[in-house]
C-alpha cells in the first residue's frame, strides 16, 4: 500500500511538473520591443519608429516608473491576496471550486483562482497556457510554476513583469505600449481613472467600451461613474502614441532604425534640429505650395565633421512626404563652381583678378553646340574672376572649364565626396561647370566643410560610433582660403546679388547659391569658421518650382539658420595662410574698381589688364547661336538686315553664310534674311572653318 502511494505521487509530481522558468534578469533580457529610437548627441530624444509590426510593445519599464495607482488597480483587480499568497491563492481556489461544484464555474466574473504569479508564469512558458490546457493537471503545473517563481523572483519583480508582459488591447503589449496607444501617456503620468481601466481591461481586453465603464465603476466603488463611459470610448479612439514622439528627425530615424530594440545615439543636437526644421517651416509656409513645396537642411560642425541638423523634410504641403531630400541626388547647378574656379587657381590657370570673358559663346559637342546662358539672361562683358564666381556668371565659369578640362574637373568632384559622379568627364561635358551633375545635400555640405578646413577632406558622423578617419587633402590650405574670400565677397556678388541679400550677413561667411536646370531645385551651401550649414529648397517630385529665384528660396532659410548658430559670438574671418600674398590692384579700361586682393604668393600682380582684341580667337559675337529673329510683315523685306560682327584677329577672314561667300570679316556685312534656318561660318585664309553659329529667321 505504501509503495503504492509512494508510486502514484511520484507519477503525480512527475506529471505535473512544469517547464524551467527563466530568472527576472533573464525575462527582461529577452523582452524585445517592436519599437527603435533615436537620441541627440545628449541623450535627448528625437524620434522613434516601428520595426516590428508582429504587435506593439516599448521598452521594458521598471515599476518605480509607473504610477503607484497603477499596480494598486491592478491588484485590488485580478489578485487582492497578491502580497500574503506564495503563487497560489488557497482561499481562491477554494472558492472557485465551491463555484464549480455549485454550477457556477466563473461566476465571479473575474479570473477565479487565477493570481498574478501563475499568469507571469503562463506568459514566461506558453506552454502552460496553451488553448485547452484547462483540466487539472494543467492547473497543478501552473500552481507549481507560481510557487517556483515566487521562490526565485520578488514579488515587486513579479509584479512588474506582469505589467509589461500582459496584453492589454488589440497589438498592445505591456503598460509601455498600452499608456501611450490608449491614453497618449507615459506610465509614469498614468491618473486613477486610467489605472482603473487599464484593470478593467485585463481579464477581456476586446471588451466594448460599455462593459469596459461598467467593470472601471464597479472597481472604483464610486456611486458617480459618470465619467466612465466617455473615458472608455476616448480610449477606442486612434492610437495616441505619437502624441509623445518628438519627430525631430523622422528621414534619418527610416534611415538608421532598422532593427527592433535599438536604440542610436546621433550626433545631432535637438536645440540645432529643433531651429532648423523652424526656419525651413517658416520660408515653405511663406513660399506657399504653389511655388515650392519640399526643403531640406544640413548643419554640420566644421571641427569634428558632427552632423547637428538633418532635416530631411517637414512635411506641410509636401506631396512626397517620405522622400528624405537630405540624400535626394538633383542637380547642383551653380553650386560646384567654387571647385572649379579652386582647380583653376591651384594649377596657375587664373587668379582671383585675371580677366574673364562675360559673352556669348557657343561650343561644338558631340551631341550639337552647347550655348550657355547667365541666369538673367544678360552678358556683363569683361570682368574679374572674383566677380564672376561671386556673381554666379555662367559663361566665365564654362571658359574656366576649358582651361581645367573636363574630366580632371570631374576627378576633383569626385574627391571632393560627390559620390553621384559615376561617369566619365564626356558624358557630363561643358555643363558640368553650370552644375548638370546629380548631388545630394549632404555630398554638398561635406564638399564646402572641406573649403572651410583648408582643403582638406572627411566624411561626416551621423552616429557617435561613426568613425573618424584622417582628413585627406583635396586642395592647399591657400587656394581654400582664397575661394572662400571670393565667395564671401558682398561687393563681388552685388552686381548679381544686389548689396542687401539674404546672402550679406552681419559677419564674415561664405556662401553660394545655385538654381538646377528648369527651376527645379535651388540650393544655398555656405560656411564660417566654425559651422557649415547646406539648404535645398524644391519640390520632391522633380517639377519646377515658380517664382523662386537664387536668393529667394534656399537662401532665407541658411541666413536664419547661420544667424542663430553664432548668436552671441562675433565670427572672423579666417586669417590667410602662409601661401596667399595681398596686393594693391588697378584694373586698365576701368574694367573694375582698383581694390586690394588676394593671390597664391609669387603669382600677384598690381596692374591688370584684358587681352588686347588682336590677341584673342575670331569668333562672332552677332548673331548669337541658336537665335531666332522673326521678320515684321509691315517692313518691306530689303530694310530688314541683321548685322554680323566679328570680334579678334578676323581681318583676313571671310563670312560663308550657308556655303555662300558674303565678304570679308573686316568689313562687317549685314545680311538681308530669309525665312529659314541659317548656318554662318568664319573661314581663315586656309580656309579652315574657326567660328560657326546656327540661326533662324521666322
Amino acid at each position: 500500500m505504501g509503495v503504492s502511494v509512494l508510486l502514484l505521487a511520484a507519477v503525480l509530481i512527475l506529471l505535473t511538473t512544469p517547464p524551467a522558468l527563466p530568472s527576472y534578469t533573464q525575462a527582461r533580457a529577452a523582452w524585445a520591443p517592436s519599437e527603435a529610437w533615436l537620441y541627440d548627441r545628449h541623450g535627448v530624444l528625437l524620434d522613434s519608429a516601428r520595426v516590428d509590426f508582429s504587435q506593439r510593445r516599448l521598452a521594458w519599464t521598471p515599476l518605480g516608473e509607473i504610477a503607484a495607482v497603477v499596480p494598486a488597480a491592478v491588484i485590488a483587480a485580478e489578485d487582492k491576496r497578491f502580497r500574503a499568497h506564495g503563487g497560489v491563492d488557497w482561499l481562491a481556489t477554494a472558492s472557485a471550486l465551491r463555484e464549480r461544484w455549485a454550477g457556477r464555474p466563473g461566476g465571479g466574473g473575474g479570473r477565479g483562482a487565477s493570481t498574478i504569479s501563475m499568469q507571469v508564469a503562463a506568459y514566461l512558458a506558453p506552454a502552460l497556457a496553451r488553448p485547452g490546457a484547462r483540466g487539472w493537471r494543467d492547473k497543478l503545473r501552473q500552481m507549481r510554476a507560481a510557487r517556483a517563481l515566487e521562490a526565485a523572483w520578488s514579488k515587486d519583480e513579479i509584479l512588474e513583469a506582469y505589467l509589461n508582459l500582459a496584453g492589454y488591447r488589440g497589438e498592445a503589449q505591456g503598460i509601455g505600449a498600452a499608456a501611450l496607444g490608449l491614453f497618449g501617456k507615459t506610465p509614469a503620468s498614468l491618473a486613477r481613472d486610467d489605472a482603473l481601466l487599464l484593470a478593467a481591461l485585463l481579464p477581456e481586453p476586446q471588451a466594448d467600451a460599455r462593459k469596459l465603464a461598467r467593470r472601471a465603476c464597479r472597481l472604483s466603488g464610486e456611486r458617480d461613474c459618470s465619467r466612465f463611459p466617455a473615458q472608455a470610448a476616448a480610449m477606442f479612439g486612434p492610437a495616441r502614441s505619437l502624441q509623445l514622439d518628438p519627430g525631430l528627425a523622422p528621414h534619418l530615424a527610416d534611415r538608421l532604425l532598422t532593427k527592433p530594440a535599438l536604440r542610436i545615439r546621433t550626433t545631432l543636437d535637438a536645440g540645432v534640429q529643433r531651429l532648423a526644421a523652424a526656419a525651413l517651416r517658416r520660408q515653405l509656409q511663406g513660399l506657399g505650395a504653389t511655388r515650392a513645396r519640399d526643403g531640406a537642411v544640413v548643419v554640420v560642425d566644421n571641427a569634428s565633421g558632427d552632423v547637428l541638423a538633418y532635416v530631411g523634410g517637414i512635411g506641410g504641403a509636401s506631396t512626397a512626404p517620405a522622400v528624405d531630400n537630405a540624400a535626394s541626388y538633383r542637380q547642383a547647378g551653380s553650386t560646384l563652381k567654387p571647385f572649379l574656379f579652386g582647380q583653376a587657381i591651384e594649377r596657375g590657370y587664373l587668379t582671383p583678378a585675371s580677366i574673364l570673358d562675360d559673352s556669348p559663346v557657343q561650343l561644338d559637342t558631340a551631341s550639337g553646340l552647347y550655348v550657355p546662358q547667365n541666369y538673367d539672361r544678360g552678358f556683363k562683358g569683361l570682368v574679374s574672376a572674383r566677380t564672376a564666381l561671386a556673381g554666379s556668371l555662367n559663361v566665365p565659369a564654362v571658359r574656366t572649364l576649358l582651361l581645367v578640362g573636363v574630366e580632371p574637373f570631374r576627378d576633383r568632384l569626385w574627391d571632393l565626396g560627390y559620390r553621384g559622379m559615376v561617369e566619365d568627364g564626356a558624358y557630363y561635358g561643358f555643363s558640368l561647370a553650370l552644375g548638370s551633375a546629380e548631388v545630394t545635400l549632404a555630398e554638398q555640405v561635406a564638399a564646402y566643410r572641406a573649403l572651410a578646413n583648408g582643403g582638406r577632406w572627411s566624411p561626416l558622423r551621423l552616429t557617435v560610433r561613426d568613425p573618424r578617419p584622417a582628413a585627406r587633402a583635396i586642395t592647399s590650405p591657400a587656394t581654400a582660403w582664397l575661394v572662400g574670400d571670393m565667395i564671401a565677397d558682398p561687393n563681388a556678388r552685388a552686381a548679381t546679388f544686389g548689396l542687401d541679400s539674404a546672402l550679406r550677413l552681419p559677419f564674415w561667411a561664405a556662401v553660394k547659391t545655385g538654381t538646377s536646370k528648369a527651376m527645379r531645385d535651388n540650393w544655398c551651401i555656405g560656411y564660417t569658421r566654425r559651422f557649415t550649414v547646406g539648404v535645398w529648397v524644391g519640390n520632391a517630385e522633380g517639377d519646377p518650382m515658380r517664382a523662386v529665384s537664387g536668393t529667394s528660396g534656399a537662401a532665407p532659410v541658411w541666413r536664419d539658420i547661420v544667424i542663430a548658430l553664432e548668436a552671441g559670438s562675433v565670427p572672423l574671418p579666417p586669417a590667410p595662410p602662409s601661401g596667399v600674398e595681398g596686393r594693391q590692384i588697378s584694373f586698365t579700361d576701368g574694367i573694375e574698381q582698383p581694390r586690394r586682393e588676394w593671390f597664391l604668393r609669387g603669382t600677384g600682380q598690381a596692374l591688370i589688364a584684358s587681352a588686347p582684341n588682336e590677341a584673342r580667337r575670331p569668333r562672332f559675337t552677332n548673331p548669337v547661336a541658336g537665335s531666332v529673329y522673326a521678320l515684321d510683315p509691315d517692313i518691306p523685306r530689303s530694310r530688314q538686315r541683321l548685322a554680323v560682327a566679328v570680334t579678334g584677329a578676323a581681318g583676313a577672314h571671310r563670312i560663308v553664310l550657308d556655303r555662300r561667300d558674303i565678304g570679308a570679316a573686316g568689313e562687317a556685312p549685314q545680311i538681308v534674311p530669309m525665312p529659314g534656318a541659317h548656318r554662318l561660318a568664319l573661314v581663315d585664309v586656309g580656309g579652315r572653318v574657326v567660328d560657326r553659329v546656327m540661326f533662324t529667321v521666322r
